[in-house]
C-alpha cells in the first residue's frame, strides 16, 4: 500500500524519530511504513490519521 506519510511528516518538519515518538512506535517502524515494506495495523493507521487530522484514505492509497 502506498502512503503520503513521508510528505506529511516533512510538511511538519518532523524527523522519523519525532513521528515515531508521537505514535509510540520505533523509528524503524516509521521507516518501514514510509517505504512500503510494512502496512500498519488498523489501530496504528487510525492513530496516524488522527495525528495528522486527516481521513485514513487521504494518507494511505490502495494499490490497484
Amino acid at each position: 500500500m502506498k502512503n503520503r506519510l513521508k510528505v506529511l511528516r516533512a510538511e511538519r518538519d518532523w524527523s522519523q524519530q519525532d513521528l515515531a515518538e508521537r505514535l509510540q512506535v520505533s523509528r524503524q517502524s516509521v521507516n518501514a511504513i514510509e517505504t512500503g515494506k510494512y502496512d500498519p495495523s488498523l489501530p496504528l493507521a487510525f492513530r496516524i490519521a488522527d495525528l495528522f487530522g486527516l481521513p485514513i484514505e487521504n494518507i494511505f492509497i490502495r494499490n490497484d
